[in-house]
Parts: C-alpha cells; sequence; structure tokens
C-alpha cells in the first residue's frame, strides 16, 4: 500500500430532520451571547424563523451575500459584525453563505455554526474564496472552520429541483476528485466512494420528489461525506477550471461544476487507475464519464458551457489562466489539452468513456 499521510480537523456535526432545533444549545456550548445571521435573500424568512428561535443571542440577520464572495462583500460582512459586536456567525443558506461566514472568521476571531440548505459542501472544509477584480483566488485557514455544522433535511426539502440536481452534482464534483488528489489516501477514498453511491442514488429523488425527507436525508449525508473530504485531501484540475469560471465569467456555481465534471473525469481517468477502479464501483458501471454526463442530463439543468451564456474565445481565457500556475493534477496539464476539454463542454459533446 502507498505510503499517506492522513489528518482530519475537529467538528461538530447534528444530522437529522429538525436538527436546527438545537441550534440555542449549540450557541450555549460555544458560550455565544451575541449571534449574527448570514444568510442569502432567498432565506431571509427562514432566517428570522432561526432568529426567533434563539430570542435575545441574535443581534441580527445580514441578508448581503453574493456569490463568489466579491472582497467588497467580505469587507461589509466584517464590517456588519464589528457594528453589532458579534461574537459568533451562524450561516444559513448554501456555499455563497457559508463563504461570507469564511471570509469574516479570516479577519474577526469569531466562531462559525452552519445551517445548509443545499449540498455544498463548503461548511466542512477549511477552504475560502475571495473574488476580486475577476479573479478568484482560494487559500486553506482554520480559522474559517465552522465549529457546529446542522444538518437538517427538512431544510433542504424546500429546494426546487433545478437547484437541487446541480448541487447535488457539484458535491458528486468533490468526492470525483478527492480521489485523485495529489494527498488522497484510502480512508478518504472509501468515503469518496460512500458520497458518490449516495449522491448517485438520492439525486433522481430529490429532484422527483422534493419532500421526500429519506432522499434528502441521503442526498445530506452525501454531501456531507462530499465535503468532509474536499476539506481532507484537496483539489486538482476540476476545481481549477471551475474556479477560473465563476470568478473571471461569473457562471453559477453548482451548474458551473455539473457541467465540467464530466469531461474532467474523461480527461483524468486514465491516468488515475486507483481513483477509477473506486468510481466503477461507485456507480456500478466503467462508463465513469458518460455515467456522470447522464446524471446531468437527469436533473434537467443545463449540460453545456455554451447554455451558461460563454462565448468560444472566452474559452482561451479559461485555458490560458488555467495552466498558469502550476498544481498537482495526475494527468499533464497543457493549454492544448486543457482547451480541448474546454470546447466539448461548450458544445456539450457527450464525453468518452
Amino acid at each position: 500500500m502507498q505510503a499517506f499521510v492522513f489528518q482530519i480537523a475537529p467538528m461538530r456535526v447534528l444530522f437529522g430532520a429538525g436538527s436546527r432545533e438545537r441550534l440555542g444549545a449549540e450557541l450555549e456550548t460555544l458560550g455565544a451571547q451575541r449571534a449574527l445571521i448570514i444568510t442569502d435573500p432567498s432565506k431571509v424568512d427562514l432566517s428570522s424563523d432561526l432568529a426567533d428561535l434563539i430570542g435575545s443571542r441574535c443581534v441580527g440577520v445580514y441578508d448581503q451575500v453574493a456569490p463568489h464572495v466579491p472582497i467588497e462583500t467580505a469587507e461589509a460582512g466584517r464590517a456588519e459584525v464589528r457594528r453589532t459586536n458579534a461574537d459568533c456567525c451562524i450561516t444559513v443558506g448554501g456555499g455563497s453563505s457559508t463563504g461570507l461566514g469564511k471570509a469574516i472568521a479570516m479577519e474577526i476571531d469569531v466562531p462559525i455554526i452552519t445551517v445548509p440548505t443545499t449540498y455544498a459542501g463548503s461548511e466542512m472544509t477549511s477552504i475560502w474564496g475571495l473574488t476580486q477584480d475577476g479573479t478568484k483566488r482560494t487559500g486553506r485557514n482554520p480559522k474559517v472552520l465552522p465549529k457546529v455544522v446542522l444538518y437538517d433535511p427538512e431544510l433542504t426539502a424546500t429546494l426546487p429541483p433545478q437547484v437541487a440536481g446541480p448541487s447535488c452534482m457539484n458535491a458528486m464534483a468533490h468526492c470525483v476528485e478527492a480521489l485523485y488528489a495529489e494527498n488522497a489516501n484510502p480512508v478518504m477514498s472509501l468515503l469518496a466512494k460512500e458520497g458518490i453511491s449516495s449522491l448517485a442514488e438520492s439525486l433522481p429523488k430529490v429532484v422527483r420528489d422534493p419532500a421526500n425527507l429519506e432522499g434528502q436525508s441521503q442526498a445530506l449525508y452525501g454531501a456531507w461525506l462530499a465535503g468532509l473530504v474536499l476539506g481532507s485531501v484537496g483539489m486538482a484540475l476540476h476545481h481549477k477550471l471551475c474556479h477560473v469560471l465563476g470568478g473571471t465569467f461569473n457562471t453559477p456555481h453548482a451548474e458551473t461544476h455539473a457541467i465540467v465534471l464530466p469531461y474532467v473525469a474523461a480527461f483524468n481517468v486514465e491516468a488515475a487507475p486507483e481513483a477509477r477502479k473506486y468510481l466503477e464501483a461507485a456507480l456500478g458501471t466503467p462508463k465513469i464519464a458518460s455515467t456522470l454526463r447522464q446524471l446531468c442530463e437527469a436533473i434537467g439543468g443545463p449540460v453545456s458551457l455554451k447554455a451558461l451564456g460563454l462565448g468560444e474565445t472566452d474559452l482561451d481565457t479559461v485555458a490560458e489562466a488555467a495552466t498558469q500556475a502550476a498544481y498537482y493534477n495526475p494527468r499533464k496539464i497543457t493549454t492544448e489539452g486543457i482547451r480541448q476539454l474546454l470546447e466539448d463542454a461548450y458544445h456539450g459533446t457527450m464525453p468518452q468513456p
């Protein structure tokens, strides 16, 4: 067996229907008295309910979240924490809400409690992202890792299918990339395999019948594992491309990951035999890339970069940016190879195998 390093950060996870009701008790455990709820405008009603739940411990609901965490949004959020003298941030929503909470925690020493309402998985990682001047920068900092995560499937049951489907595929991308990351290890690979299986099985359920709590629980379980492995073993080509697309062209996060995933899998799988073994077992087929593409089709979302509004000339910009800085990937990265991958993704060509 190949030598490896295993390291995992401590975190408290509460999983199950109604777990949001325990928010007040978790604040008490942390010793927090002045919690600021951070959310996006679509989750203001839920956030107000949570504010009522924790009563006087809530110092406000801040709903100025923006995708990809523009630096201006981060600075405004930090200013709000200072203005309210908050000693804890509760993020409610998807990855953008979590991302703003992380951006705040990078500069201000406040713990984060996360209440996810999508399958983003970023709540399980110490990875932060900030967008400035059209470029998205990412990094790791233990300060931004949430202290507590409350996974409540009753909250994802309200997701419309056009949001739930891409969000599940985004989570699956975390698991796929974890299998061939530079510091992959057999423990995390087992978790990634379990996450892929759970997400692939639950995805049709949450799209067809969002109110099915068993399906929602299964999807959230897969998303939890996806975030856990992403935070533990790192990233490669898939996340690099998606960060360039999102940061430069402001493409929607989950849809971008869903579209790009089958093409990066096709690009990398022959150079990563161990990852291929796990993927075949998780998906139940050797046709990995085409199966991932079929899952994208099943959710009814966009299946090409063209559908997100990109032009063909934009692909050159993405290919150049994705090859500028050296980073790990199991297959050698060349501008020509990445340009062809993006061309296929742009047109939505069925990937092989």
